[in-house]
């Protein structure tokens, strides 16, 4: 779904950008230019963006390995 039709910014490209680290709407008009236009998309990209934040996940640790024996 296009999130910003200024910009032909999709929800895909948001949640693309959490992947790789991103995890403000500063950053996402900083790289994308999401909002740089008529400003209309940000409260939508605002939830875009905490939705896939919440979402991912992290891995801090392969615990199959952990318990094996070496």
């Amino acid at each position: 779904m296009i999130v910003c039709v200024c910009n032909n910014i999709s929800d895909r490209e948001i949640r693309q950008a959490v992947d790789l680290g991103i995890t403000s709407i500063a950053a996402l008009r900083a790289e994308l230019g999401l909002g740089t236009d008529c400003g209309k998309c940000i409260s939508y990209a605002r939830e875009v963006l905490h939705e896939a934040i919440d979402s991912k996940t992290v891995v801090t640790e392969l615990s199959f390995r952990a318990s094996q024996p070496a």
